[in-house]
């Protein structure tokens, strides 16, 4: 059974005391969500805590105790707040900063995996590594949080489809093309694009993850290269944490047009918490604040202490206005009306963003976002498959691809020729 927090039962308390009838109505919602979340494990599609782990404390896990409340240690992450959100699934991002380069990457991204596999080793109780769909559903059921790997950002592959196919042993099942910057054979959303979308290569790339049986995963890259991934693409891709670009004109948000793509390829946006991606005004405050960090910098050259230390005073004094579950459930709905039920998922980004949408904190929040869907007259069997079954489906699409292609091909070994002629 999930365990519910102090506060979920506190207000629940207080609801009735106020208003019998809307915390009857209340309390069939909560029912709803807990027989939901016991039926279909909730799959949630970017949770960034490894990264976290490393920045924090270096890797060393016995420096943070995630079986107890992580709040202080400002992570948004830890065991009881999984079981308080009803996780079953979780794909831990392996990210690696662009900075990163060449063996570096490589290394990193190994490092990364490291923390996710000894992560569950600390605490076997509650996590187990899961490889498939069906191990997916098998750890819901025995209780715990199926743990899978994605990576994030196709630069840690170094060029070499031989790494692709080691960190698929090693267990990632999803690779984001590109981060923030583009790579040698994808074109990034948030980079000037040099390929046009995918090279000869990235081509090539996609077709190998394919065959191996890797999501391909399209967050972070330029509608160009989304388009020529769908193209080439023989199994559903995924977007592990992207919303919907026709709500909130943001570079890492999906256009409309490759949405109803989505349907014919039979893939899913996992639609994310970043408040900047889906408010308008966390936007616009997060501009003026890149501006002021600018003006700093002009102002303080050099001095990165003094400038981290005047951005904080500016922030203090202008604090963030809030995102909303409301705001997160608009782009669920409109993934919904252009892509289809079948086609949209969860992707939280925890412990990537400073902050979240209000009554979205961390990861025990999730029955909140399910409740206000259902709110919305979603029926149980509409939200099971938001949790979880779609993703279940993808995730099977994609195996059952990569059973026909490895009887169909051998691993590619090309080389990036464009990588070749400069060396």
């Amino acid at each position: 059974m999930l365990r519910w927090t102090l506060r979920t039962l506190c207000c629940l308390a207080f609801a009735s005391a106020l208003n019998p009838s809307l915390a009857s109505c209340d309390e069939a919602i909560d029912a709803r969500v807990r027989r939901i979340l016991a039926e279909v494990p909730l799959i949630d599609g970017h949770n960034d805590l490894p990264w976290a782990v490393r920045e924090k404390v270096e890797g060393r896990l016995d420096e943070l105790d995630l079986a107890s409340d992580t709040t202080d240690d400002t992570l948004q992450t830890d065991l009881a707040r999984l079981r308080a959100g009803g996780v079953g699934g979780q794909f831990w991002s392996v990210y690696v900063p662009v900075e990163f380069t060449g063996n570096d990457a490589v290394l990193a991204v190994i490092e990364q995996i490291d923390i996710v596999d000894r992560l569950v080793q600390r605490f076997p109780e509650a996590l187990e590594i899961a490889r498939s769909a069906d191990d997916v559903e098998r750890i819901h059921r025995e209780g715990r949080v199926a743990s899978l790997i994605g990576m994030e950002g196709g630069h840690c592959i170094d060029n070499n489809l031989a790494v692709l196919r080691q960190l698929y042993n090693l267990g990632a099942r999803y690779m984001t093309l590109t981060h923030s910057d583009n790579t040698d054979w994808a074109d990034a959303c948030s980079d000037e694009p040099v390929h046009g979308g995918l090279s000869v290569f990235g081509v090539e790339v996609v077709r190998e993850m394919n065959r191996l049986g890797m999501l391909v995963d399209l967050s972070h890259v330029s509608p160009e290269t989304m388009h020529d991934a769908l193209d080439v693409a023989a199994a559903p891709v995924i977007f592990s944490h992207s919303s919907a670009r026709t709500l909130m004109d943001h570079v890492r948000n999906v256009p409309d047009d490759v949405l109803r793509r989505l349907s014919e390829n039979g893939g899913m946006v996992m639609v994310t918490f970043v408040p900047h991606f889906v408010s308008d005004e966390v936007l616009a405050h997060y501009a003026e604040e890149k501006a002021q960090e600018a003006r700093l910098k002009v102002w303080h050259p050099g001095r990165d202490k003094k400038i981290a230390d005047e951005l904080q005073v500016w922030l203090d004094a202008n604090p963030y206005p809030p995102a909303t579950t409301a705001q997160v459930a608009d782009h669920i709905e409109h993934v919904i009306r252009t892509a289809g039920i079948d086609h949209v998922g969860l992707g939280s980004d925890f412990d990537g963003i400073p902050f979240a949408p209000e009554g979205l904190d961390d990861v025990s929040r999730f029955p909140n976002l399910l409740a206000e869907l259902l709110r919305r007259g979603y029926s149980d069997d509409d939200v099971k498959k938001i949790v979880g079954q779609n993703a279940l489906r993808v995730l099977r699409e994609c195996e059952r691809v990569a059973q026909r292609l490895q009887s169909e091909r051998a691993p590619s070994s090309m080389r990036n020729p464009d990588v070749q002629a400069k060396r």
